[in-house]
């Protein structure tokens, strides 16, 4: 379960058509008599639609706001001023996953999701090949952190993956074979990649990420 249960939907421009899902929070609430100056670590899993503040949390990551004995007056409040910063997720000795998505049909369709993404990064190109070659096929993003392929390659399947980092991208690769070659929807496969890279180029300021800006939320 990531961060133990503390995710959260978020708007268009945290969400950025799915680029932004699997980004690590620390959120805050600003009402100093109900909530801890820290705040709780989220992970952005979904879009939410509604306007009033950038992000809908889960009930356990709200009440984790909250000073002791106050997380029942805080539920009351529903909605709280927030302030937010993007930090790196820490998934300690934890390999980045691949999960072979439901609505994947083989051998005819393959749709993966990836878990456990570490670091301050964002996927922004995948590409699967036969364990062994070099023929790879790019795969599109087709919703959130979901990535498809029509007709994806047959055998045990390797990835790499272009991920932001520093000031430009870098590619990761995935060299052994992470999903066997008779795969199957629903199940998780292990990568044997961890990402603890940092994308630099929109932090303010750049450097130790206790040091970056706070942004409010409506």
């Amino acid at each position: 379960m990531l961060y133990g249960g503390n995710v959260g939907a978020a708007t268009s421009k945290i969400y950025i058509n799915g680029v932004g899902c699997s980004a690590c929070y620390q959120v805050r609430c600003k009402n100093p008599n109900l909530c801890t100056k820290s705040g709780t670590t989220i992970v952005v899993t979904d879009l939410t639609q509604k306007n009033q503040t950038d992000f809908v949390v889960t009930r356990r990551a709200f009440l984790s706001l909250a000073l002791p004995h106050k997380g029942r007056q805080l539920l009351r409040e529903g909605i709280v001023d927030m302030d937010y910063k993007r930090i790196p997720c820490a998934y300690k000795g934890q390999n980045l996953e691949v999960k072979v998505d439901e609505s994947s049909q083989y051998p005819y369709y393959l749709a993966v999701q990836f878990l456990y993404q570490g670091g301050q990064t964002d996927i922004v190109n995948v590409d699967v090949a036969q364990v062994g070659s070099f023929d790879w096929h790019y795969m599109t993003r087709s919703h959130g952190a979901v990535w498809v392929i029509q007709s994806p390659p047959r055998g045990g399947l390797q990835f790499r993956f272009e991920v932001t980092s520093g000031y430009d991208g870098k590619w990761l690769w995935a060299r052994k074979s992470v999903l066997p070659s008779e795969w199957k929807s629903g199940q998780t496969y292990d990568s044997g990649l961890q990402i603890t890279d940092i994308a630099l180029e929109n932090c303010q300021p750049c450097g130790d990420h206790h040091d970056a800006e706070w942004t409010d939320s409506p």
